[in-house]
């Protein structure tokens, strides 16, 4: 869920409110919103003056919320405020009693699923789930590659995949890596693997491809990107984030690597300081990793640098970092430069990131 987790549980009448009371400390870090009539400010509890109004003006604050009223109330509140199944909050709706917790709106991604079961468990009553694919005890796809670290390019292509194992048919997936065989291997009956040039073959069906290669495939396959794409930088004294940033844009781009699988930034331990590069990994949301000389030294590089052995202590850095934090991957973009920055590209293994 989004927003840091927090719920808000909203009531209209007396017995909602008292059902909330009850079920505030059950989920933990939640807020209490009231009619202005019923809400308590000193403990904390907030007053709205129209359920519709209220939403809207909290809707995106709250990782989810979960409303004691009847659910048509909601969807009517809540529909002109909804954007898409991978941005919209949990919505739980509950009965008077407390008797059953129907997930509403972003069941998966959302996480409104598990906090129905949440709601259920802490009141004694029974979660609604309405997905099809958890009635029929099929795999969630974009649950499961959330869980091994991938992420859905293209969230439309879901319903295809969605709708092919409903209907009892093996979705074909193109895996090179392997990242999603803790899947694949788990439920065998559900997923036929597919090579490149068969993949090809079925353009016009759902089909999942998960790949860290652009460009992207035929619009009916399921795109999902694994973390699989380890950067090596190296950089001198002073170089820009700018610089940086640019660069690792331009090794990505002249690779044919997606931008979404990058999973780890790595450099000499003397650059850890490098306010340029400290900023460039913190655009690309990663946490730097550093290299002690010596370590770096032992990696076998294509390309040696005369400067930086002088300098570092080793003749690559940019590779050899990028091999390094790969796992000792395969080298995908060997040294790109600029006058101030080298960059280099390694695939990290599936064993290696879960590891």
């Amino acid at each position: 869920m989004n927003a840091e987790g927090r719920i808000a549980l909203w009531a209209l009448g007396r017995p909602g409110a008292e059902l909330c009371r009850r079920l505030a400390p059950a989920l933990g870090s939640c807020e209490l919103f009231l009619p202005r009539r019923l809400a308590r400010p000193e403990a904390g509890e907030r007053p709205f003056d129209g359920l519709a109004r209220g939403l809207e003006d909290n809707f995106r604050l709250y990782a989810g919320h979960v409303a004691v009223c009847a659910a048509g109330m909601v969807v009517r509140a809540i529909a002109p405020l909804l954007r898409a199944k991978d941005q919209d909050p949990a919505v739980v709706v509950v009965d008077q009693l407390g008797q059953w917790a129907v997930s509403l709106v972003s069941g998966h991604l959302g996480g409104a699923n598990e906090l129905a079961r949440r709601v259920a468990g802490a009141l004694g009553g029974q979660a609604v789930i309405t997905t099809a694919t958890d009635g029929l005890n099929l795999p969630s796809l974009e649950m499961e590659a959330k869980a091994l670290g991938l992420v859905v390019e293209n969230l439309a292509a879901l319903a295809g995949l969605s709708a092919a194992l409903i209907d009892g048919r093996a979705a074909p997936v193109h895996d090179p890596g392997g990242w999603l065989r803790p899947l694949t291997e788990r439920r065998p009956e559900l997923f036929v693997m597919v090579d490149e040039t068969a993949a090809q073959g079925l353009a016009d069906q759902p089909l999942v491809w998960v790949d860290w290669r652009e460009p992207r495939p035929p619009k009916p396959w399921l795109v999902l990107r694994p973390p699989a794409l380890a950067l090596g930088v190296g950089c001198n004294r002073g170089a820009s984030a700018d610089e940086i940033a640019g660069l690792i844009d331009q090794a990505l781009a002249q690779a044919g690597l997606s931008r979404r699988c990058l999973a780890r930034l790595a450099s000499a331990q003397a650059k850890a300081d490098e306010p340029g590069l400290l900023e460039a990994a913190r655009r690309l949301g990663l946490e730097p990793i550093f290299y002690a000389h010596e370590r770096l030294a032992e990696v076998a590089t294509p390309n040696q640098s005369a400067a930086a052995l002088r300098c570092l202590g080793t003749a690559s850095v940019c590779e050899a970092a990028a091999i390094l934090a790969a796992g000792g991957g395969e080298l995908l973009c060997p040294k790109t430069k600029t006058r101030n920055c080298t960059v280099a590209v390694a695939l990290i293994c599936p064993e290696s990131y879960l590891s």
